[in-house]
């Protein structure tokens, strides 16, 4: 496994952002690590993305120096298990509303004396058995454990997650916590997010904002300005601001 060059800049308090990429396509991911963005969420939630597909867009992030992270379908042991061997950097997990979930979460992420992540060393996180004898040691400070705060049974039990060791960040989610407070609007949902914000970084853990729009950078930079390090955002809604920009500029220059 390479070093986590994420976790790395979320350690020396800059902001990371990540593109999340929905459906197998690792020239999109080698074009977000060319572009300059620190990690792509690979998202096997909501993509119909397999394993064997997973494997090669960790190799094209690799290739071009992107963290590769994986929003994993559940949060099942075996489900940790397989996403991480594949050789993925992160796992963000859904619907981590209680300690206890967040504290199975973390053990299974990681080796022994740090947790219980089965063994299989001579696999492609250990880089084929040529990881040397610490390569576990190694990858558990490599990897990012991130559950994601996205009910208001999180949100009441968030000072009993955040206290989890092994917790890296918290990733905040505005759609599914919205759905859960009974769609009140964007800006009831937006003033939760911003409570959310600094209590998560008050507990020294690095904070994520997901379900934000490529449109509304405003919107972003006042989560950033609360103290969210980590930023995910839609490549596909990446690629539709940038086709309607393009449209735009050569409309006004005809």
């Amino acid at each position: 496994m390479r070093t986590n060059t994420t976790k790395a800049k979320l350690a020396e308090g800059k902001v990371a952002f990540g593109a999340i990429v929905s459906r197998y396509a690792p020239d999109i991911v080698e074009i977000f690590g060319a572009i300059g963005f620190d990690f792509v969420m690979i998202d096997c939630e909501h993509g119909p993305m397999n394993l064997d597909q997973v494997e090669h867009m960790v190799r094209a992030a690799e290739s071009f120096n992107i963290t590769p992270i994986t929003r994993i379908p559940n949060h099942e042991e075996s489900t940790i298990l397989r996403f991480l061997d594949r050789g993925v950097q992160g796992i963000i997990v859904p619907h981590i509303n209680t300690k206890e979930e967040a504290e199975s979460v973390a053990q299974s992420a990681r080796y022994y004396p740090d947790g219980r992540r089965g063994m299989a060393g001579s696999g492609r996180a250990h880089d084929y058995g040529m990881g040397g004898a610490d390569s576990t040691t190694f990858i558990n400070s490599q990897i990012l454990v991130i559950p994601m705060c996205e009910e208001t049974e999180a949100v009441d039990n968030l000072d009993d997650i955040l206290s989890v060791p092994g917790v890296d960040v918290v990733h905040v989610a505005a759609s599914d916590l919205g759905q859960s407070m009974g769609n009140p609007g964007r800006e009831k949902v937006r003033e939760v997010i911003g409570q959310v914000i600094p209590r998560v970084r008050s507990a020294g853990k690095s904070c994520g904002a997901g379900g934000n729009s490529p449109a509304d950078a405003a919107g972003v930079a006042e989560f950033i300005n609360l103290g969210a390090n980590f930023i995910t955002v839609s490549s596909q809604g990446l690629l539709r601001l940038a086709g309607e920009d393009f449209l735009k500029r050569v409309e006004a220059a005809l």
